[in-house]
Order: C-alpha cells, then sequence, then structure tokens
C-alpha cells in the first residue's frame, strides 16, 4: 500500500466543526415597529482595576485568526484613557465606520460597542422630521464558546443584527453556516495550510449551537449542506448531554487533571469517582465512532485531536480493525502520579491506544504517557511506543506544533498595521512595553506574573513610570475565573494604586473572549457581556506585539505556547527577547533555550529577568531571536500536518504487515527446487548467517564465557563455501569482538563478520589480504555506559536471574533463569520495561544514540 497522501481521504475528528450554525429563533424573528428607539451605545467598562466577572473562551493563536471584518456604518468608540486603542478610529475605517460583528457568543474585537445595531445610511438617510420605521433583530441561539459556560441556552440568546441583506427582505433563512470560533481554530488552519497535500477530507464534529430544537428536516438540510459544501459531517449531541461532558467531564476533571490541577471535590463540588459526566463522555465519543465508521471508505486516514475525544480510537478499532489512525494530544499529559487520580484511567487509556499512532507536544509529555500505561495497565513500554498483549504495537512519539508563517505574513502586510504600529509608539513614546497574552485561569499564571512585575518596581525603582505591563487576558470558564480574579483584582489594584501618576498606568489588562477576526461574519454578546470585554481587533494585536519591547509567558502548566511563535515572527525588525516559563512545553525544545526562562513561582528571579529583558543589548537581543526564529521556521504548522499523517499512514502500515509467525516455512529442499537451480546458476551469492541460535544452540549464560565457541565441523562448511569466490558470506552476531568472534576471523580469513549487531565489521578479504575488524561507532561518545551500568544494577539486584553483558559499544540486560516455564518472566518483563525507560528517560537526551535495550 503507498504512502502517499495525495490518494487519500483525511477525517477529522475534532469536537467542533470549523463551520458553525447561526440558528435565529422562529419566536423571535425581525419585526418592525414605528416607535421603538435604537438601542443607546455603551462603552465598554474597561478592566485597569481587573475586575474579571463570568465571561466565555476563545483558542487564541494568530494563526486561527483570519482577514479583517468589512466596515458597516456605526457610532464612534468612546475614549477610555486605559486602553491604547480607545477614542482612536480606525486609521483605514475613518472615525465614523466600526466593524462588523463577530458569530457566537465573542464580543467584537474592536472598542466600539459590543451590540450593534446597524444605523441607517448615510445615503438612504430620511429627511429631518420623517421617521422611518425600525427592525428589531432576532434573537440568534448560539453553543457555549470553547471552554466557557455550563449553560447553552439563557447566555447564549441574544439580539444582534443578521447578516447584511437580511434586514432587507421580508423572507429569510433562519439559519447560516459561517467560521466558527469555538474550538481548535488553530487545528482547522493548519489543515487548510497543506490543502495542495490533502486533497480529500473530511471534517467530523458538533456545530456550535444548541440543536435540541432542530427538527428532522432542519437537521437533514444542515447535513446536507454541510456535506456538500464544506466537507464535514456533523454529530448531533442532545443539549444536556453536551453539558454534562463539555462542562462537567471535559473542563472540571480532565482539563485541570492533565494540567497538574487534581479537582478537589470540596471546591468544585465534583467526585472524580462519581461516573454519571464520564458515562455522557463516553456517550458522545460513541456517537463520533458511529459517525465515522457510517461514512468509512477504504484508505481513511483517521486524525483523532484532542482530550474531549479520548476513547475514539479504540471504539473505531473495535468496529473498523484495520483502520488507520492517529491520535494527536493537543494539551499536556501529566506524570503517572497525576493521572492515575482519574477513576477512568484505564479506559481513557485503552481508548488512546486503539490508535495506530499517538502523538505528543513534547517528549515530557511522551514520557509521562509511556510511564503512565506501564504503570497502570502493565503494558511494555519501549522507547518507539506500546507493546499490547494481542501483539499489536501502537507507536508513541513527539510532534509539536507550529504557525502558519505564510498567512501571517499576509496579515503583517494589511497596511492597517503599520498605522497601528505609528499610533502605539506615538502614544507609548519613551515607555517599554512587556506583553502578555494568557487565558484567565490558574494554570497559565497570569497573577505569578502581574506579583513579578510589582517585584520588579519594587526593586528597580529606575523602572517606575518607564515600563508597562500590557496583558490581555482571555476568558476561560466561570470557575476558573472566579477562583483566578479575585487574587488578580487585587494585585493590580495595588500596583496601580502605588504606582500610577496621571499620565502613568502601570498595568493595563485587556480582558476579551478571543483576539480574532473573521470576513463576512456576524456575531452576538449578551448585554452583560458588552461591560465586561476590552475589545481588541487583530490588527491591533499584530501591531502591539510589533512594538513590543519583550512578551512574557508565565504558565504554570501548558503545552506549546503558540503565541510566542507570533510574537518572535512579528519582531523581525526589532528583535526584542522573550521572556518564557521553564514549564512550557517550548522551552524543552533546544530552540528556545535562547530566551529569558523564568519560574514563575518565583517572584524575585522573574523580576530580575524582565530587568535583564528590558536592558539588553542590540547585539545580544539579535543573536537570541536568531536562534528563535530559526526553530519556528523548521516548525510549521504545514510540517506538523504533513509529518502526522505520513507517520500514521507509515506506522499503519508496519502494524498490518504479517507477523513472523505467519510466515510460510520454506519446504525441504531437492535437487530439483527451483531456489537450488537458481543458486547453482547465478555469478554471485550473498549469503548472511546468523552465529547465535542459528549456527549455535546456546545457553545465554555462556556469552560471558571466553569457553563459547563456534564448533570445528560449522567452521570447516564456512570455510569450504568461502573457497568458492561467487559466495560472499557474513556471519552476523551479537558478541563482542574480543574472545569467540577473534578466533573466528583467524578460522576464516576470507569470511566477513558483523559483531555487537553492527557496531563492529570485518570486512570480506579478497585472496591474499587481510582485514580487521572497524569500528562503526568510532565518533558516538560512551560516556553514557557508566551511568547505565549504575541503573541495570539496580534492576539486577532485583531480579533474581538476571545479568548484565558490556561489550565494547553496547550493553545487554538479560533475565535466563534456566526455566522456560518460569513464573516470574512476567515479572521480569516489566523490570525489563522500566529499566529502559529509566535509562532513556535519564540518559536519551543527552546521548541521542542510545538504542533500545532489552532482555534476553
Amino acid at each position: 500500500m503507498p504512502l502517499s497522501l495525495k490518494d487519500r481521504r483525511v477525517v477529522i475528528a475534532s469536537l467542533f466543526l470549523p463551520q458553525g450554525t447561526v440558528y435565529y429563533d422562529d419566536d423571535a424573528r425581525s419585526t418592525v415597529t414605528e416607535d421603538e428607539p435604537t438601542p443607546p451605545v455603551t462603552k465598554p467598562i474597561p478592566l485597569s482595576a481587573a475586575k474579571v466577572q463570568q465571561a466565555v473562551l476563545g483558542f487564541s493563536l494568530v494563526d486561527e485568526l483570519t482577514k479583517a471584518a468589512t466596515p458597516i456604518a456605526s457610532t464612534p468608540p468612546v475614549e477610555d484613557p486605559v486602553n491604547p486603542f480607545s477614542g482612536i478610529a480606525s486609521p483605514r475605517l475613518g472615525p465614523h465606520q466600526g466593524v462588523r460583528p463577530l458569530p457566537s457568543r465573542l464580543p467584537t474585537l474592536n472598542v466600539t460597542p459590543a451590540v450593534v445595531v446597524p444605523s441607517i445610511s448615510p445615503r438612504s438617510a430620511p429627511p429631518a422630521g420623517e421617521h422611518r420605521p425600525t427592525r428589531r433583530p432576532s434573537q440568534r441561539i448560539s453553543r457555549a464558546a470553547s471552554r466557557s459556560s455550563s449553560v447553552r441556552r439563557s447566555s447564549s440568546v441574544v439580539r444582534t443584527a443578521p447578516r447584511m441583506g437580511f434586514l432587507e427582505v421580508p423572507h429569510y433563512s433562519p439559519w447560516q453556516i459561517e467560521p466558527s470560533s469555538h474550538g481548535n481554530v488553530g487545528l482547522f488552519n493548519a489543515v487548510n495550510s497543506v490543502g495542495n497535500v490533502i486533497q480529500k477530507k473530511l471534517w467530523v464534529g458538533i456545530v456550535d449551537c444548541p440543536t435540541d430544537d432542530f427538527h428532522e428536516g432542519l437537521r437533514m438540510e444542515l447535513e446536507m449542506k454541510y456535506q456538500s459544501q464544506y466537507e464535514s459531517l456533523p454529530v448531533w449531541i442532545k443539549d444536556a448531554e453536551f453539558t454534562e461532558f463539555y462542562d462537567i467531564y471535559c473542563h472540571q476533571v480532565l482539563w485541570p487533571t492533565l494540567h497538574y490541577a487534581v479537582p478537589d471535590a470540596p471546591k468544585t463540588r465534583l467526585n472524580l469517582y462519581d461516573s454519571k459526566s464520564f458515562e455522557h463522555y463516553r456517550a458522545v465519543n460513541l456517537k463520533f465512532a458511529e459517525a465515522i465508521v457510517s461514512n468509512h471508505q477504504d484508505g481513511d486516514i483517521i486524525m483523532v485531536n484532542d482530550y474531549h475525544l479520548m476513547l475514539l480510537p479504540q471504539m473505531i478499532r473495535e468496529r473498523i480493525p484495520n483502520a488507520t489512525i492517529g491520535f494527536f494530544l493537543h494539551v499536556t499529559f501529566p506524570s503517572s502520579e497525576i493521572f492515575r487520580c482519574l477513576a477512568a484511567r484505564q479506559k481513557l487509556l485503552r481508548g488512546m491506544l486503539g490508535a495506530d499512532l499517538i502523538a505528543f507536544q513534547t517528549y515530557n509529555h511522551m514520557r509521562h504517557f509511556r510511564q503512565t500505561v506501564h504503570r497502570i495497565l502493565s503494558l511494555e513500554a519501549l522507547p518507539k511506543g506500546i507493546q499490547l498483549e494481542n501483539s499489536f504495537f501502537v507507536d508513541v512519539t513527539t510532534l509539536p506544533m507550529g504557525i502558519d508563517l505564510t498567512n501571517l505574513d499576509q496579515k503583517l502586510k494589511d497596511p492597517e498595521v503599520e498605522e497601528w504600529v505609528t499610533n502605539l509608539q506615538q502614544r507609548y513614546a519613551g515607555v517599554k512595553l512587556i506583553v502578555g497574552r494568557d487565558k484567565l485561569d490558574q494554570v497559565q499564571g497570569v497573577r505569578q506574573k502581574v506579583l513579578a512585575f510589582e517585584t520588579l518596581l519594587d526593586r528597580h525603582p529606575e523602572f517606575r513610570g518607564k515600563v508597562v505591563l500590557f496583558q490581555i487576558a482571555l476568558s476561560t470558564t466561570t470557575e476558573n475565573e472566579n477562583m483566578a480574579s479575585d487574587a488578580l483584582s487585587t494585585a493590580i489594584s495595588r500596583i496601580n494604586a502605588r504606582f500610577s501618576n496621571l499620565s502613568y498606568t502601570p498595568v493595563v489588562l485587556l480582558h476579551t473572549s478571543e483576539v480574532l477576526f473573521r470576513e463576512h461574519s456576524v456575531r452576538s454578546v449578551t448585554d452583560q457581556s458588552q461591560n465586561d470585554f476590552m475589545q481588541l481587533n487583530f490588527n491591533q494585536y499584530l501591531a502591539l506585539l510589533t512594538v513590543a519591547d519583550a512578551f512574557m509567558v508565565t504558565s504554570l502548566r501548558e503545552g506549546m505556547a503558540l503565541r510566542t511563535h507570533e510574537f518572535i515572527h512579528c519582531q523581525e525588525q526589532r528583535k526584542r527577547p522573550l521572556i518564557l516559563s521553564e514549564f512550557t512545553g517550548s522551552y524543552s525544545f533546544l530552540g528556545f533555550r535562547s530566551c529569558f526562562v523564568v519560574n514563575p513561582y518565583d517572584a524575585r528571579q522573574t523580576a530580575d529577568a524582565m530587568a535583564a529583558a528590558l536592558t539588553i543589548s542590540d547585539e545580544e537581543a539579535a543573536s537570541r531571536w536568531n536562534d528563535l526564529h530559526k526553530h519556528i521556521v523548521s516548525q510549521t504548522a504545514q510540517a506538523f500536518v504533513t509529518s502526522f499523517l505520513t507517520r500514521t499512514l507509515r506506522a499503519h502500515a508496519e502494524h498490518t504487515q504479517r507477523p513472523f509467525n505467519t510466515i510460510p516455512v520454506l519446504p525441504p529442499l531437492t535437487d530439483e527446487s527451483d531456489l537450488i537451480q537458481e543458486f547453482r546458476n547465478s555469478k554471485q551469492r550473498l549469503i548472511l548467517l546468523g552465529i547465535e541460535n542459528t549456527l549455535v544452540l546456546h545457553d545465554p549464560k555462556t556469552t560471558r564465557d571466553l569457553s563459547f565457541s563456534v564448533p570445528q565441523d560449522v567452521l570447516d562448511l564456512l570455510q569450504k563455501f568461502s573457497e568458492d569466490e561467487r559466495n560472499i558470506i557474513y556471519l552476523l552476531s551479537s558478541r563482542p569482538v574480543a574472545g569467540a568472534l577473534e578466533k573466528v576471523a583467524d578460522a576464516l580469513p576470507y569470511v566477513g563478520i558483523v559483531a555487537e549487531d553492527g557496531c563492529y565489521i570485518k570486512a570480506k578479504a579478497n585472496k591474499g589480504e587481510e582485514t580487521e575488524f572497524v569500528s562503526l561507532v568510532g565518533n558516538v561518545s560512551m560516556q553514557w555506559k557508566e551511568s547505565c551500568i549504575e541503573i541495570l544494577n539496580y534492576f539486577t539486584e532485583r531480579t533474581p536471574g538476571s545479568f548484565i553483558e558490556e561489550r565494547g559499544a553496547s550493553i545487554r540486560w538479560r533475565y535466563w533463569p534456566g526455566n522456560p516455564d518460569d513464573s516470574e518472566l512476567p515479572w521480569a518483563r516489566r523490570q525489563a520495561a522500566e529499566a529502559q525507560n529509566h535509562i532513556w528517560d535519564s540518559l536519551g537526551e543527552k546521548f541521542g544514540e542510545i538504542g533500545a535495550f532489552g532482555s534476553g
């Protein structure tokens, strides 16, 4: 089966579809009134004092962002003295033009009001004194934003304007399909960026609005349009089931546990051992499996994404045993001591192990997964993957995600970006900006960042009045915000009270649901949320990254912080430094070691890193930036998608090859056999013969003894074969050169020998010539051997019947009790797997040449 992607369809299973449904309630259709006034425009309240209220979340990478919104007539923004974007009309749109609202419950990402009723166009303005009827917009139904509220209906039904044109016609469709801002938009854009590689695809996910009221005819109509126009297959989930699955199990159990914050039952009122929400989690995964199976085609590559669908790979495998399945976890994977707290730990792991390939963002996440599988499921965990009981092997690897640099370059060329850069430089002339963008929860470390900034101003008075911390806070779940907001609000209020003056505010907090722009899109928010959010459009955000003097990430636990990639690429001209938490997955890559690394729990050390970043010389800053930029250029969204699909396909091909025990045994040879005839008539023959257990049967314990030797009758036969110049004979051995193989070399001068599984080779000599053993690993450091032997000694003492073989370039740990039916064999296998993992974890990153170790 060829490994080409172009002839295959890729099925991408992700919680939300890339395109969302905007549904207008029939009972709230637009009506014409003569006297109803247009709702007043309200200025959003700036959160300079950090009063954080209930909000919705948006995932937020620049490569998730799309084109700028089209302008519509609107009232001019009201200036806010703290928000640098307030009161400044868009340089490109003009003083009386705002932005078209965004879909769903995300706020308009500008400083114009969140709820906009389109005013009458100047070209059609009525004469003075004439009253023209206005139309009340219909109610729009939207599913809660990703990781947002547990209530999907009441907080989602809001007043908003439909698409341009809907107001002018009396009869219009009650629904429309638009780009969704929910879910993993970075994944959506990454897949779309390789359209030349993936020519056929099918997205499988749920629509981003409540669907209980969708009648069967509407669902069929939506399915037809999704499949025909958007290559998507909707999965229908009941609203109540969605709440239990998404808001309870995914975000109150899985999300905190995967980020090292095990839910505390007294605080969360949630019992980790309560199976109700998990049953809903399983039911939703089952519906995804049924949808994929019912639409499966031969040759499909199924790409399952993230922690919402951890059970899905095994469910598909049970129904389609030969399916090609890859699973990618976009978030962190914790140590086994954390993951074992989950009541459904075995089911979740077994679900993931249904894939051919399991990929993680970083090496540490992969290592934690291998250890967790070994300790909880007692499976053999090898550096390459997991060996299951049924002889099925699951590849496990790391594939860090990146951003679409080509798309970002296009966005940076927008003239409005440069104009915003000029405005910001003028407004903050003589002031250095430290910019951050994080979700507003405890995991992202926003509070730790603010406290470190206070320490900076305390310990370095010279920065007072000259440095501003500009923090973009993306909203998340209500519970997370409630836990993070009080302490954050207190800290920011204290700092601004201590250090601000009439012309200087040290901390500026922009609380928004997303930094996202979509072309020709409509959005809606509740009246409450319009007062909760500052608004920031995409061009303003890019300008902010461009003028920043440092970008700061202080996450307490995170995977790949792709917003750092955005900052680095936006700094191609200025080359300012990056301040990065050591607990992010990004820092585990060598390319990011040129940042200023911080421990967010250590406020003084973090403050010192801020001071160093702000006072760094231009030469050093450029050197650090070059190292960072080299990494993000090689780690792109396109590289991630193509690598993941190719490796999934390759892993499946390897797993479906026939096992050795199913290969037919060669029948007895006779003089009339075709093989014998071809052998006799050939002009040259390459003959490869293994020594151990092929030419010589032996007890492995004797391999440590110099008395081990090849029988003389075997040597005589090999000598006879070697006298025929047509025969090229090589003996293959795992033994070291010293000892028995030296004797074999002396006895068979015209036979080549490969020792230590390829570490040394003695080439076949021609008549009258001599050859010597040559090391093929001469340039490889052997410093790892001493530490490796210390680790293996620990396991040898605890595993009776085991012993260590040290050779010239390798080490073997063997278990040979002498009894093939030994009841201790399963224990020895677990010890061997544990030793493998321990050696790889301790020495693998430093000595990448170390191969796999096993028992024999």
